[in-house]
């Protein structure tokens, strides 16, 4: 609980490299998560290389991460090695529905979460790459993916350098609700973000975006509508590209 407690994302990496051996030690405990039927529908690409590190890099918008990591992870929907072994076995599979889609997306959100906590627990370092559903088309075509695999998280590993803070949580209270959702009224959820608000780095988005608040930074700046419609379709695009029903 304590390591869970302490998380930090961390951006920079030292130059010492994470060996294979704890490599796979750490990818061992991920692939022990929770799955859906146990099929495993799901692989992980692992990029050390760094000129491969250098050609994914301007689809994650050259967040320094990709570059400076000793290991890059891309976590895909895995759906092109269990047909194949269906279709040896005389038999087939449709994992085209949404629901399969969301199937995958989960039980490699869970493989990456395990990943993650068994790396922290060896003093390595990890952060969440979002951009991976941003660009998944062209990420694909680098890692050469075939019809049925789909990134949909990357993960940057190795040693930390320098200071890195515990990022701002809301309060338990904010997220927990017994036995039934509780509605928030207008004055709870002011208080809720009230902390959020007050932190120094929140005021500092507001002042050089130019805004009133922070919720206005997030919705008209960071995670503006323009910018989601266009990376949605892209998504759904190459979603349908690779054999989904959408």
């Amino acid at each position: 609980m304590e390591l869970l407690k302490s998380h930090k994302s961390v951006r920079e990496y030292s130059s010492k490299s994470i060996t294979n051996a704890l490599l796979n030690d750490v990818l061992e405990s991920g692939i022990r998560a929770s799955n859906t039927g146990n099929m495993q529908l799901y692989s992980v690409v692992v990029t050390t290389d760094a000129e491969m590190k250098d050609r994914l890099s301007p689809f994650h918008f050259n967040q320094r991460m990709v570059r400076g990591a000793s290991v890059v992870l891309t976590i895909c929907i895995d759906f092109n090695r269990f047909s194949q072994w269906c279709k040896i076995n005389c038999t087939s599979t449709d994992f085209s529905s949404v629901l399969w889609l969301l199937n995958g997306v989960i039980d490699a959100s869970i493989l990456a979460q395990n990943i993650c906590i068994a790396a922290e627990n060896e003093g390595i370092g990890i952060c969440y790459l979002g951009t991976t559903l941003y660009n998944p088309k062209e990420i694909s075509e680098i890692l050469e993916l075939p019809i049925g695999v789909v990134p949909v998280t990357t993960v940057t590993m190795g040693y930390p350098e320098g200071i890195h803070e515990v990022a701002d949580r809301l309060a338990l209270s904010a997220i927990v609700h017994r036995e039934k959702y509780s509605k928030y009224s207008d004055e709870e959820v002011m208080q809720i973000y009230k902390e959020k608000e007050s932190l120094e780095s929140s005021r500092r988005f507001v002042v050089e975006n130019s805004k009133e608040n922070l919720a206005q930074v997030y919705a008209e700046v960071r995670y503006k509508r323009t910018d989601s419609e266009f990376f949605s379709g892209k998504l759904i695009e190459f979603l349908r590209e690779q054999g989904f029903r959408l």
